[in-house]
C-alpha cells in the first residue's frame, strides 16, 4: 500500500473506531512485513481508542509463548483487570470449552454496555490456538455489541490456526489492510525532500537510503540514526506513517552502515521477529551468498518446500532480501551473527555438501570448507572434497592468489586417504608456497626429500621436487634425485648449469612463461648466462623476469629474480644496481629463514664491501648461518662473500678459512666449477696478504689448468693472481693478458683492479709516466663503478667527491686552448705528477721540494684551472715557458 494507502488505512481504522463508539462491532486485520509499521498502527488505534473513552484490552504474541494455552487471552483480560478469565473444566469434551467462550463473550458484551471495548492483538501469528478460538468466537457472537477487534500479523507467516483468518473474513463487519514497504519517492518524502525540490545530492542520498533499507521503516530509521551518529529524538506519532515519521531529522551526511551498528541491530531484530523459519532461511541465504537459490536454501535449512516459500516471501516482503540477496553487506553479516560458532561451522559444512552435490563453483565449495575449519575443529575431507580443494587451489593460482591456494592445499593434505595423493599435494603445496615464501617452501622440502630417498615418490612427483631443490640452491640433492627420475647419471651437479651455452639458455628464456613449473628452469638459465662468456645477456633477461614476477604478485619469485638480477649486475661491475636489487630481494621475503636469503645477502655483502660500506657489510657477514645451510649454492656464495669482506677489512686468516671451507664443500659435493665460484684465486689472494706467494701461485696455476679457465672471467682473475705471485720479470706481460681477459668478461671492477696492478708493474719496470696514466685510468674506472674501496687502494690521497658540472668545462679546456691562466713550470711539473696519480709526498721526493711547497703549488693550480681537486686535473699537461718580468 502506498503512502496514500497508508493514509486510507488510518482512515479505515478511525472509521472502525468511530463505528465502535457508535455501538457497532468491527473487525480489522492488519498485515505487513516485519518492521513495516503494523505494530505502530496497532499502538495508534489503542491510543486513540483510550482517548475516546473506550476500554482497551491489549496483547502481543511471542514465539516462546506460542504453546502456552490461553496465553494471549490472559494478556487481554489482565491488561485492565476487568474480569476473571473463566476456567474451563478439566474433564473431557467440548461443552466445557464452549461454555468458557460463551462466558468470555458475555462478559465483554456486558462491559460494552458501559463503554466501547477495543481488543488489540499484535503479532497474531504467534498467538496460541486456544486464544485464537476465543477471539474467533467473539467475532461471530458480538456483532451487535460496540466491540472493535484489531489483529495484526506478519504477512506470509505460518498460521497457528489456518481457519482463523478465514473465519474472520466470513464476517460482514470484517476489514483487511496490508501495509507495503515505502517506495523510493516516499523515502525521499519522509526525509523531508519532496521530489521536485530535491537537489541532486539529496536525491542520491534518498535513493541510497531506499536501496539499503528496501523501504522498511524500521531499517530506514536505524540508517538515519546511524548516519546522524546519535539516537534519533522521539517524534510525535503521525497519522500518515507512524514509524516512518519517527525517522528523525535529516542527517548531515549518509555513511554506509557498518557491521554491528544500529542498522545491523535493526536487521537482527527483524530476523528474530521473523520466527525460527525466517531466521534459518536468512542465515542460509547469507551463508550461500551469490550461490543462493531457493532450492539450495531449502535443502540447507531442511524445511519443507511450502514452509521455505512462505519464509522467503516474508523476508522479501520485509525488504530484508531482494530475491535471495541481502541489500547490504552489513545486513548479511548481521544474519550470520545470529548463530553461534558451532552452528555456523555446521552450516558451512552443509553448504559445501549442497554446493558439491549441485556441482557448484569449486571456489565457493572450498570457501565453505575453509570456513568450517575456522573454529579449529577437525574437518573430515573425503576424496570428493580433496578433489574440490585441489581444483579450487589451481583456480586461485590463475587469479594470482597463491596464499589462499596454499591454505586450500593445507586443508586437502589433512584429509584421510591415499598417502600417494597426499604426497602429491605436499609437493604442489611446496611449489605454491615458493611463490610468496621461499623459506616456508624450503621447510616443506625436508619430509618430501626423505620420502623421495625412500622411493615413495614417482617420477611425476620427483621432477617438481628436484626443481624446487634447484631453485633453493640445493643442487647436489636435486642431482641425486634426477637420475632416478630420468635415468641419466650426471658427472657433476653443476655441469648442466655451467656448461649450457648462452644460446640454449636464451631459447628457454624466450619461449617459457613464468609458472610454478618453469620458475626453476628459468632461474637456472639465468645462472648459466651469468657463468657464461656473455654474462651481460643475463641482465635484460633477469630484469624482464623480475618485472613478470612482480606482475604475478609473487614476492617469492620476485626475490629469486631480484637476487639473480643483482648477481648479474654485480658480475658486470654495477655495484649500485647490485646493491639496490639485492636489498629489494631481501625485502620481498616475509622471513629470513632457510638458505635462500644467503643468495641476495651474498651479493649485498660483496657490493657493500666494494663500495666501502663496511659497517653495513659487517651486519650481514656476521650473521650466524647454520652449517647445514652452507652446503648449497646460496650458502657457498655467502661463505665466499664473507671471506671477501674479511679480506677487505684486513682479516686475511679469517678470509682464508672461509675460502678453504668453500673449496672443501665444493670438492666434496662434486660442484667444483670456478665459473660459478673461483675459490682458489680468492684463497690465493688471502695467501698473498699473508706472504705465502708460493702457495698462492700453486692455487692460481691449479685454477688455470681447469677447463673453466677458458672463460674470460676465470682466466682473468687467475692470471692476475699468477702475475702477483709469480716471477716479477713476467708480471707486466701476464697482467696485460689478465687485463685483456677481464675487459672481455665485462667486469669493470676486476678490470680496474688488474689495470691498477699493471700500472704499478709498469712503474716498477721503468715506465713511470705510462704506469701512472694506467693507474689513473684504473682509478677512474673504479670510480665510475662506485668501487670506493678499490679507489682508495689505487690512489689513497685522491678525493672521491665529484666537482660541480660548471667547473668541469674550463678545466678540460685549459691544455688544449690555453685560454685560461698559464701555469708556471714548477706548477706544471707538480700538476703533471699529481694527474699521474702520485701523492704529495711522492711528488716532493721526486722534485726535491717540501710537501708544503707541493701543496702550495697545487692550490695555485686549482685556482688557475678553476677546479677543486686533483681528480679534475687533466692528463698531458705541457710545461709553459715563463714570461719575462
Amino acid at each position: 500500500m502506498t503512502l496514500t494507502g497508508r493514509e486510507a488505512g488510518i482512515d479505515l481504522l478511525e472509521k472502525a473506531l468511530a463505528d465502535c463508539v457508535a455501538g457497532q462491532s468491527r473487525i480489522v486485520l492488519i498485515e505487513a512485513g516485519t518492521g513495516c509499521g503494523k505494530s505502530a498502527l496497532v499502538d495508534l488505534v489503542a491510543e486513540r481508542a483510550a482517548a475516546a473513552g473506550a476500554l482497551v484490552l491489549y496483547a502481543v504474541g511471542a514465539p516462546e509463548e506460542q504453546q502456552v494455552p490461553l496465553g494471549v487471552l490472559r494478556q487481554l483480560v489482565n491488561s485492565e483487570q476487568v474480569f476473571a478469565l473463566p476456567r474451563p473444566s478439566e474433564g473431557p469434551g467440548a461443552p466445557s470449552r464452549i461454555e468458557a467462550m460463551q462466558a468470555f463473550c458475555a462478559e465483554l458484551r456486558e462491559l460494552s454496555l458501559d463503554c466501547p471495548v477495543v481488543l488489540c492483538v499484535d503479532d497474531v501469528q504467534y498467538a496460541d490456538r486456544e486464544s485464537l478460538q476465543y477471539v474467533q468466537y467473539l467475532a461471530r457472537h458480538a456483532r451487535t455489541a460496540p466491540v472493535l477487534v484489531v489483529v495484526a500479523g506478519a504477512v506470509h507467516a505460518p498460521a497457528q490456526d489456518p481457519a482463523f483468518t478465514t473465519e474472520l473474513m466470513r464476517q460482514p463487519h470484517f476489514r483487511r489492510m496490508r501495509l507495503e514497504r515505502l517506495t523510493a519517492a516516499e523515502v525521499a518524502l519522509v526525509r523531508g525532500r519532496p521530489g521536485g525540490s530535491a537537489h541532486a545530492a539529496e536525491a542520491a542520498e534518498a535513493a541510497e537510503l531506499y536501496r539499503i533499507s528496501g523501504g522498511n521503516p524500521l531499517l530506514l530509521r536505524a540508517l538515519v540514526e546511524e548516519a546522524a551518529g546519535r539516537e534519533a529524538p522521539a517524534a510525535p506519532a503521525s497519522a500518515l506513517a507512524p514509524e516512518a515519521a519517527a525517522a528523525g531529522p535529516r542527517a548531515p551526511s549518509f555513511p554506509s552502515p557498518e557491521p554491528g551498528g544500529p542498522f545491523a541491530q535493526a536487521v537482527a531484530t527483524c530476523l528474530r521477529r521473523s520466527g525460527p523459519d525466517g531466521l534459518a532461511l536468512a542465515r542460509a541465504a547469507a551463508l550461500l551468498g551469490e550461490q543462493a537459490t531457493a532450492a539450495r536454501v531449502t535443502r540447507l535449512t531442511g524445511l519443507d518446500a511450502a514452509a521455505a516459500r512462505r519464509g522467503l516471501a516474508a523476508l522479501e516482503a520485509s525488504g530484508l532480501l531482494e530475491g535471495l540477496r541481502f541489500r547490504h553487506p552489513a545486513a548479511r553479516a548481521a544474519a550470520l551473527e545470529e548463530c553461534d560458532p558451532r552452528t555456523r561451522t555446521a552450516l558451512h559444512r552443509d553448504a559445501a555438501r549442497v554446493l558439491g552435490e549441485d556441482r557448484g563453483p569449486v571456489l565457493a565449495v572450498a570457501e565453505h570448507l575453509l570456513a568450517a575449519c575456522a573454529e579449529d575443529r577437525p574437518l573430515d575431507c573425503g576424496p570428493a572434497e580433496v578433489a574440490v580443494l585441489r581444483d579450487a587451489a589451481e583456480e586461485l593460482l590463475v587469479r594470482g592468489d597463491a596464499r589462499e591456494a596454499a591454505r586450500l592445499l593445507e586443508l586437502a593434505a589433512r584429509g584421510p586417504g591415499d598417502e600417494h595423493v597426499e604426497r602429491g599435494i605436499l609437493v604442489r603445496l611446496a611449489q605454491i608456497t615458493a611463490r610468496f615464501d621461499p623459506a616456508a617452501a624450503e621447510r616443506r622440502l625436508g619430509e618430501l626429500l626423505e620420502a623421495a630417498r625412500a622411493g615413495l615418490l614417482d617420477a611425476e612427483q620427483v621432477q617438481p621436487l628436484a626443481a624446487l631443490l634447484l631453485a633453493q640452491g640445493q643442487i647436489a640433492e636435486a642431482a641425486a634425485l634426477l637420475p632416478a627420475a630420468v635415468g641419466e647419471p650426471a658427472a657433476s651437479a653443476l655441469d648442466t648449469l655451467v656448461d649450457a651455452t648462452a644460446a640454449v639458455g636464451e631459447r628457454l628464456l624466450q619461449s617459457a612463461r613464468l609458472t610454478d613449473a618453469t620458475v626453476a628452469p628459468l632461474a637456472q638459465a639465468l645462472r648459466s648466462l651469468i657463468c657464461s662468456e656473455h654474462p651481460e645477456r643475463a641482465v635484460p633477461w633477469s630484469r624482464n623476469l623480475l618485472e613478470e614476477a612482480r606482475r604475478c604478485q609473487a614476492p617469492g619469485w620476485s626475490a629469486v629474480f631480484a637476487a639473480l638480477h643483482a648477481e648479474a649486475l654485480l658480475r658486470m661491475g654495477d655495484l649500485r644496481g647490485a646493491y639496490t636489487h639485492a636489498t629489494a630481494a631481501l625485502e620481498a621475503l616475509p622471513e629470513r629463514g632457510g638458505s635462500f636469503p644467503c643468495a641476495p645477502a651474498a651479493v649485498l655483502i660483496r657490493a657493500c664491501t666494494a663500495m666501502g660500506r663496511f659497517t653495513e657489510a659487517s651486519r650481514l657477514a656476521d650473521r650466524q648461518v647454520p652449517k647445514g645451510l652452507l652446503t648449497g649454492l646460496h650458502g657457498l656464495a655467502f661463505l665466499r662473500a664473507r671471506g671477501l669482506y674479511r679480506l677487505a677489512v684486513n682479516q686475511p686468516h679469517a678470509a682464508l678459512a672461509d675460502f678453504l671451507e668453500v673449496g672443501r664443500l665444493m670438492e666434496g659435493g662434486r660442484v667444483d666449477r670456478p665459473a660459478f665460484l673461483p675459490w682458489r684465486t680468492d684463497a690465493a689472494e688471502a695467501l698473498l696478504r699473508l706472504g705465502e706467494g708460493v702457495r698462492a701461485e700453486q692455487l692460481a696455476l691449479q685454477q688455470l689448468a681447469l677447463p673453466d679457465a677458458q672463460r674470460p672471467y676465470v682466466r682473468g682473475v687467475s692470471l692476475r693472481i699468477k702475475a702477483l705471485a709469480g716471477d716479477p720479470k713476467r708480471r707486466t706481460a701476464v697482467l696485460g693478458q689478465a687485463l685483456d681477459a677481464l675487459h672481455r668478461s665485462g667486469d669493470r671492477v676486476e678490470a680496474a683492479r688488474a689495470m691498477a696492478e699493471l700500472g704499478r708493474a709498469l712503474q716498477a719496470d721503468g715506465s713511470p709516466a705510462k704506469g701512472s696514466a694506467m693507474i689513473r685510468s684504473a682509478w677512474n674506472l673504479a670510480k665510475e663503478a662506485e668501487a670506493t674501496a678499490l679507489c682508495r687502494e689505487i690512489l689513497p690521497d685522491a678525493p672521491l667527491a665529484a666537482p660541480a658540472s660548471r667547473d668541469r668545462a674550463p678545466a678540460e679546456a685549459t691544455p688544449a686552448t690555453g685560454t685560461t691562466a698559464k701555469l708556471s713550470s714548477s706548477e706544471q711539473r707538480v700538476a703533471t705528477l699529481a694527474a699521474q696519480g702520485l701523492t704529495n709526498r711522492e711528488i716532493s721526493a721526486k722534485l726535491y721540494l717540501t710537501v708544503s711547497t707541493v701543496e702550495q703549488h697545487l692550490t695555485r693550480v686549482y685556482r688557475k684551472l678553476q677546479i677543486t681537486s686533483r681528480g679534475d686535473l687533466p692528463m698531458g699537461l705541457e710545461p709553459v715557458t715563463p714570461t719575462p718580468a
